[in-house]
């Protein structure tokens, strides 16, 4: 499921659309992915309308394996319904069977509201001043500045430009390393060095 709300960033759903489509081709399974929204239209972070393939109201959450929440910018809405209970339920519901929860940028701070986050490593879009940072430690995440930062099932990267990887991780958590990087390799996917993955964002 990739749950969005409005005033979400483009792209940090579409590298999961893609990542997962293109897994689907050369994989030996299918991987579904359904867009589910709390309206219909949603209106992104830069103004153009998506429309969800499903409202929330209309699926059962148990026949996801997997979440993904992508970040979006406070001005366009992105809040109202990111830290609405209904969109917070959602997380609850998957991180009581410890399915895997992916969530890029800002919206870390869902995960981090819907409570799933006390005392686990996570990582926030962070400038200078820590607003967002300080943020996410208030609800008792352990904020760790780097790119991409994995805790059990919870998986948080930064901002769009990690949301590949984010969603390549996903993808190995899902299936195997092995897949994941042969996905890189046909993709053409950098695969980012060493010091990429322990870089603080300032």
């Amino acid at each position: 499921m990739i749950l969005l709300s409005n005033g979400f960033e483009t792209m940090e759903a579409a590298c999961f659309t893609e990542v997962f489509g293109w897994a689907s081709i050369y994989g030996g399974i299918r991987f579904d992915q359904l867009s589910v929204g709390l309206r219909n239209p949603i209106t992104t972070t830069f103004g153009f309308d998506v429309i969800p393939e499903a409202l929330l109201g209309d699926v059962d959450l148990d026949d996801f394996d997997a979440l993904v929440i992508p970040g979006g910018f406070g001005d366009a809405g992105f809040y109202e319904e990111a830290l609405s209970e209904p969109f917070l339920d959602v997380i609850r519901s998957f991180d009581r069977r410890q399915a895997p929860i992916a969530a890029v940028c800002v919206s870390a701070l869902s995960l981090a509201a819907a409570g799933v986050l006390t005392g686990k490593r996570a990582t926030v879009y962070h400038q200078i001043g820590g607003a967002r940072k300080a943020e996410l430690e208030s609800y008792g995440a352990v904020f760790v500045d780097e790119p991409l930062v994995v805790d059990g099932h919870l998986m948080t990267s930064t901002g769009p430009g990690t949301g590949i990887e984010l969603a390549l991780k996903l993808i190995e958590v899902l299936t195997s390393p092995g897949f994941a990087q042969g996905l890189r390799e046909r993709m053409r996917v950098p695969t980012p060095d060493a010091a990429w993955f322990q870089a603080a964002q300032v």
